[in-house]
């Protein structure tokens, strides 16, 4: 055998030993988290009006979850929950905090120009996560999109709570303009082109609120998705040599209605003409404010098919697996037209019912999840799952111990086809809007509203399987199954660990 025979198979073993190191037993994984995306927003779940065909197409080749849901209805605690395996019983992050006692934080530009006000309370130093768990095991980490669980001067930034890598929002409320003033990249703060519009900025005095030229101060230059999306695209081709994790935090759908103004026209050619979206809910106003909701949801479609398309390139799909859901239920606020895209059916639309809320339409989300080869296309289950199994099920994937204090059961056995402990219940717990807990048992729902707010602890009930839209109370007719409900909700709960979460009924 010459020499360059030698050197050609020494080349063909090298790369097969480099391709078995990363597979089977370390997939990447690349989990996409929208931005109050609706469980009927997308096309597989039965949207006609928003067209998602790239998100289709991942739910035909992979599983989808009918019965998953959100951490919380809101997004601080649903991303705190996710990252550390906890529900809102035991979380330390349980509520959106905007960490007032610094100052003015909720001016925009005085936040936008001083980084000790932007971002949420942090998390407490040495915090377990998710990415640091992945990180110890060899994964490069990576955050891309929306942090919001520690502003940038603390110690609780992605790169110091387990991410090689971070470019996005820290903040939530600087998120409130999808074309920013700066984002931030690892430590860093990258200014961007495009001056400050705080949020709340009307029309100016005198502009005609039909003429679409009123609105051009509120689409700039930078818009932050896009610029997002390319960084997504690098970190995966930066990484596409050793197993990696990526956590796409998009800021899509999220309010403001602010989308590229090609992409809203197509959409307004389909819708037709409608009412402007005056802005008399805090949000920037915008011409047409249907075509842009859509617009922003298709994008987030065209998105994630890009990045689908970025790992066939690279010949990393089969082994990759990818996540596509969202953080909540979709938004009731900011022009969005929740009853004309039913946004949140076969459930209950509106206040009071989605965001902010633990009824079914604020934290029952669609839940994608596909892995060629490993999980069969075309496929669905009811298993009952929640933000807080995605962490065991990631350990139970990799062959390591799962964290003894995670709330969460390891979903993987349904992921590749096999017999499925299901969970006892599922809990939340939630000290925003009045002050809420939730119970998922089997086919039974319990809530708690208006906890501080009234000092109630009734528990209302429903039954899921007739009873979707939670429209029947039928607490009186079932005192047992209150009685264990209200036992798990005792149960459950812990004294958070901040004033600002506590309920003072269940701690008496």
């Amino acid at each position: 055998m010459n020499r360059s025979i030698l050197s050609l198979f020494g080349l063909m073993l090298l790369f097969s030993c480099s391709q078995q190191d990363k597979s089977p037993g370390k997939p990447n994984i690349v989990y996409i988290l929208a931005d109050d995306l609706g469980f009927g927003e997308v096309g597989y779940q039965g949207q006609e009006k928003i067209h998602t065909p790239n998100i289709d197409g991942l739910a035909k080749s992979g599983m989808v979850f009918t019965n998953h849901y959100s951490g919380a209805p809101v997004c601080a605690p649903a991303r705190c929950i996710l990252l550390t395996g906890k529900h809102g019983g035991h979380a330390y992050i349980r509520g959106n905090d905007e960490w007032r006692e610094r100052g003015e934080v909720w001016d925009y530009a005085k936040a936008a120009a001083d980084p000790n006000l932007e971002g949420q309370r942090p998390l407490p130093i040495g915090t377990v996560t998710l990415a640091s768990i992945l990180q110890n095991q060899g994964y490069k980490t990576g955050i891309v999109g929306k942090w919001g669980l520690g502003g940038p001067t603390t110690e609780s930034i992605p790169t110091k709570m387990g991410f090689d890598y971070f470019y996005g929002y820290n903040c939530q409320r600087q998120a409130h303009n999808l074309y920013p003033p700066h984002m931030w990249e690892n430590e860093a703060k990258v200014p961007l082109n495009n001056p400050v519009v705080a949020p709340r900025t009307k029309l100016d005095e005198g502009a005609d609120p039909n003429d679409p030229a009123s609105y051009s101060k509120y689409n700039q230059q930078d818009y932050a998705p896009t610029l997002m999306h390319e960084k997504v695209l690098s970190f995966i081709e930066q990484n596409k040599d050793e197993p990696f994790f990526l956590y796409y935090a998009s800021p899509l759908p999220h309010v403001p209605l602010q989308a590229p103004l090609d992409d809203v026209d197509k959409y307004e050619n389909e819708i037709g003409d409608e009412a402007p979206y005056d802005g008399s809910n805090g949000y920037f106003p915008n011409r047409y404010p249907r075509a842009t909701y859509a617009a922003m949801i298709s994008l987030f479609d065209q998105q994630v098919g890009e990045v689908r398309e970025k790992l066939r390139e690279l010949g990393l799909e089969e082994n990759t697996i990818i996540v596509v859901t969202s953080d909540n239920g979709p938004t009731y606020t900011g022009g969005v037209d929740f009853d004309y895209f039913e946004s949140s059916s076969p459930f209950t639309n509106g206040y009071g019912r989605t965001k902010g809320f633990v009824y079914e339409g604020g934290i029952r989300i669609p839940m994608l999840v596909s892995w060629p080869g490993k999980i069969q296309a075309g496929s669905k289950t009811d298993h009952i799952s929640a933000f807080y199994d995605v962490m065991p099920t990631i350990c139970d994937l990799l062959g390591i111990p799962i964290p003894q204090d995670t709330d969460g059961k390891s979903f993987l056995p349904t992921l590749l086809g096999k017999e499925q402990e299901p969970h006892e219940y599922l809990f939340w717990e939630y000290p925003e809007y009045g002050g809420q807990q939730a119970v998922r048992m089997g086919k039974w729902k319990g809530i708690r509203q208006n906890i501080i707010k009234e000092g109630n602890l009734e528990i209302e009930l429903y039954d899921l399987s007739v009873d979707p839209k939670e429209q029947n109370n039928i607490a009186d007719a079932h005192p047992e199954i209150i009685q264990e409900m209200e036992e798990i909700m005792k149960k459950e709960h812990s004294t958070p660990a901040l004033d600002r979460f506590k309920m003072a009924a269940l701690e008496d």
